[in-house]
């Protein structure tokens, strides 16, 4: 039953995620990715089936358990997940911030236009 609920909030957060990572400013593509990676673990964690079933534990002497039991693996991945995602924040915000020290621009057309001259441009399509 709560699944019917959290389809509506998986679906805003990917739409609020891939607009903000369409944004020119570097500070909201980082939102976009951090709120897409919570959208992605909300999503694992609802088809991993939300129940009140009782702990994964198999009582001794017996090869599996008496009634149904909590799938322990979505929760075990969106906790990795939780780890990894954090780190990629972490990392960058960091990329960012230099970015914005050694081009003294936020908007990704000025941080083109703030490329040292002389040198080999980016390319500008693919």
């Amino acid at each position: 039953m709560i699944e019917f609920y959290m389809a509506p909030l998986i679906g805003v957060f990917f739409t609020v995620a891939v607009y903000l990572i369409l944004s020119r400013a570097v500070i909201q593509m980082l939102l976009g990715i951090t709120i897409l990676g919570n959208g992605v673990n909300l999503l694992i964690f609802t088809l991993g089936r939300i129940t009140r079933e009782v702990p994964p534990i198999v009582p001794q002497g017996l090869k599996q358990p008496l009634q149904d039991i909590a799938n322990p693996l979505p929760q075990a991945l969106i906790l990795t997940a939780i780890v990894i995602g954090f780190a990629l924040f972490t990392f960058l915000l960091i990329l960012g911030y230099r970015a914005y020290q050694e081009l003294d621009a936020d908007d990704t057309n000025n941080m083109r236009l703030a490329e040292p001259t002389g040198k080999t441009k980016p390319p500008l399509s693919y």
